[in-house]
């Protein structure tokens, strides 16, 4: 290698990792939001901060004002159903505050002061925090040929211009992005669920007996669950098949309960059966509970990303304060659910087993730094090519003036299709 390649190279391990920063603009263009993330991780004692800025166009507010809102928003019932100013939805969280001109001064965080220096006088800083216990973002996967929002727990930040926080938005002038509360899985002691069940039959002097263990308590999304399940048939009865399936439960907390059950993985074997009397069977049984395999069940809990093709499985809701239950909207749990068959005059045995589906805490993301503009750009639902998506380079050695390190990337992504319900749903009023 040359000289001045060599010297490229070691410029280019210099420069520090960009940042990502997405942005969306109003119709009319004079009002832009910048935001760190699109994903506010709920730490149990706090919630990340939504920080960024507003640019904005002081020739066309003038004497007008430029507000923020943050909603967190239940609807439990779609949107084309709205009629006569009734709509079926239950706001759980709303913060408002003016942010131009500036109401309460604070200090800017690293993120905002970066993007000030960037993008001039004019960039306005927001910031709001959510309180702890607020719903995780959840959405039921509609049936085919529904329209509007689907039912579920969604996140939205607008901002816009008026003269009141309460003056209705134009659309020409408001911005509305979607925004995701998560958690990441807890640190916690490994506990390995297990269950021991039985069934007495007339005319049997004995039991059959079934165990059934997971391996862990805590799975991530994309893992296979190994259950562990161990027969002894001391009865006059014969095991004809054993069932495995993980199902996920979904509970409705509004003025009644609801409850949807899907089953998100399932199988079926005879390896071993017949089980007949004063035999024993041990083996285990592997499932694997993906998204891929249930798109076209109606009332599957899904992450809140509906839009998105890395949408998955609605991650298991950790209830810290039973108290607040009503506020959280949707509570997630999941269960496997181990049966003998034992043909039809012998009925069955079950015995359920739960656990928690989540995704890890991911990794610090290391992006190799470049010396080269990288562009990206997406496409939205009509098919319109637009820029969305701009990085920031860290402190340090900076990118040459002449070479921004600027990424721009649609904002929406693609709709995922659902198609023939397959969940059920049961309901009792409190």
């Amino acid at each position: 290698m040359d000289k001045s390649n060599e010297s490229d190279s070691t410029n280019r391990g210099n420069l520090r990792q960009p940042t990502r920063v997405f942005k969306k603009s109003s119709p009319n263009g004079k009002i832009t939001v910048y935001l760190g993330k699109r994903d506010f991780v709920d730490h149990i004692t706090n919630v990340d901060p939504i920080d960024g800025v507003v640019l904005v166009d002081p020739d066309y507010v003038k004497g007008r004002k430029v507000f923020g809102h943050v909603l967190a928003a239940f609807r439990y019932g779609r949107e084309d159903l709205d009629v006569l100013g009734l709509t079926f939805r239950k706001d759980l969280y709303i913060a408002s505050e003016q942010i131009y001109p500036v109401g309460n001064i604070r200090t800017p965080t690293r993120l905002q002061e970066r993007l000030i220096k960037k993008l001039g006088p004019n960039a306005i800083p927001f910031y709001f925090e959510l309180p702890p216990h607020c719903p995780a973002s959840v959405t039921l996967q509609p049936a085919a040929g529904d329209t509007g929002k689907p039912c579920g727990v969604d996140y939205e930040f607008k901002a816009f211009v008026g003269d009141t926080a309460e003056d209705k938005p134009h659309k020409r002038n408001s911005i509305r992005l979607a925004i995701r509360k998560i958690m990441y899985a807890p640190k916690k002691e490994e506990v390995q669920p297990s269950v021991e069940v039985f069934k007495e039959f007339v005319m049997s002097p004995n039991k059959l007996y079934l165990e059934a263990s997971l391996d862990k308590e805590l799975y991530y999304h994309g893992e296979s669950i190994s259950v562990n399940v161990h027969i002894a048939n001391n009865s006059n009865r014969t095991v004809k098949k054993v069932k495995v399936c993980v199902r996920q439960f979904a509970d409705i907390c509004l003025f009644s309960t609801a409850q949807y059950k899907c089953t998100v993985a399932e199988l079926e074997s005879e390896d071993g059966c017949p089980v007949g009397p004063g035999f024993t069977l041990s083996k285990v049984y592997t499932v694997k509970p993906t998204l891929h395999n249930n798109k076209d069940k109606r009332g599957l809990a899904l992450d809140g990303q509906l839009k998105h093709e890395d949408t998955n499985l609605a991650s298991s809701t950790i209830v810290s304060n039973p108290s607040q239950k009503e506020n959280l909207g949707i509570i997630v749990k999941y269960k496997v659910k181990v049966k003998l068959c034992l043909g039809a005059l012998g009925g069955e045995l079950t015995a359920e087993l739960p656990f928690i589906l989540m995704h890890p805490k991911p990794e610090e993301e290391v992006i190799p730094p470049s010396n080269n503009v990288t562009t990206s750009t997406g496409v939205d639902d009509n098919g319109v090519r637009v820029d969305n998506l701009i990085e920031l380079d860290e402190d340090g050695p900076a990118v040459p003036s002449h070479d921004e390190d600027i990424i721009f990337e649609d904002f929406a992504r693609l709709r995922l299709k659902a198609e023939n319900p397959q969940c059920t749903s049961t309901e009792s009023t409190h």
